[in-house]
């Protein structure tokens, strides 16, 4: 069984209730799941982790919320070489720039040697019901290639 964490930022709660939708289908695969605001939690934690998910709004022109600036620095420190991540996060299309706080993210983790496992979530605003769908099945999907990947 998998164990996954799920770091988010959320202003609005928009994000924060894509994090619980994730974490409803992580569960539901029988992979254990912790959630963490970014603010209440240090980037070394993900290393007792089998895998991460970060989520984060999206901010002014496009910039990743202040609450990820520490984390994103301590990731820098870390050697994610082989670590499974992926990305989720809201954002406003009437931005140039469209969700682009999870594509800075991805990049991060990328630059640190995470292997990103399934392409970016992204969601305007909070999630509809069918995105709220889309969300469960993200966690569901994700937990589901952590646990092949676990496999010998």
């Amino acid at each position: 069984m998998s164990n996954i964490i799920i770091v988010y930022a959320s202003l609005t709660g928009n994000t924060e209730e894509m994090a619980e939708l994730i974490a409803e289908g992580i569960r539901g695969t029988g992979a254990a799941v912790d959630l963490k605001m970014v603010e209440d939690c240090n980037a070394i934690r993900l290393l007792e982790y089998d895998a991460c998910l970060l989520g984060a709004y999206t901010w002014g022109d496009g910039e990743l919320p202040d609450e990820f600036a520490d984390f994103v620095d301590e990731m820098k420190e870390l050697n994610l070489a082989g670590f499974r991540a992926a990305v989720f996060g809201s954002g406003d299309t009437s931005y140039r720039l469209y969700c682009a706080a999870v594509d800075e993210l991805e990049q991060r983790l990328r630059e640190n040697g995470a292997v990103i496992v399934q392409p970016p979530l992204k969601v305007e605003y909070g999630p509809s019901p069918e995105e709220k769908v889309l969300c469960r099945e993200f966690g569901a999907n994700f937990a589901q290639r952590i646990g092949a990947l676990n496999q010998p």
